[in-house]
């Protein structure tokens, strides 16, 4: 007669792998979905990210146009090297 450890104590020495990790894909699955369900069509997105986009780069050029100058100075100022 064969009686395994698992059905003796209830407990299967090789663990649940399996079964975590099909818990953690659907968990994963559900947080990836859960970021795309924001009502929009792909035409109304992609309008929306070039708007951000667009205001990024607006402030990053008013930016470097008040003081870009000064800060490219600063940042050179330290690689200069003196060849004599």
């Amino acid at each position: 007669m064969y009686l395994s450890f698992s059905s003796l104590t209830g407990f299967d020495p090789r663990g649940n792998q399996r079964d975590r990790d099909r818990e953690r894909a659907s968990a994963r699955k559900q947080a990836a979905a859960k970021g795309k369900e924001d009502g929009l069509t792909p035409e109304q997105r992609r309008e929306r990210d070039k708007k951000a986009l667009e205001e990024k780069l607006a402030k990053k050029a008013a930016q470097a146009g008040a003081g870009g100058a000064s800060q490219d100075n600063k940042s050179n100022e330290g690689n200069a090297t003196s060849k004599k």
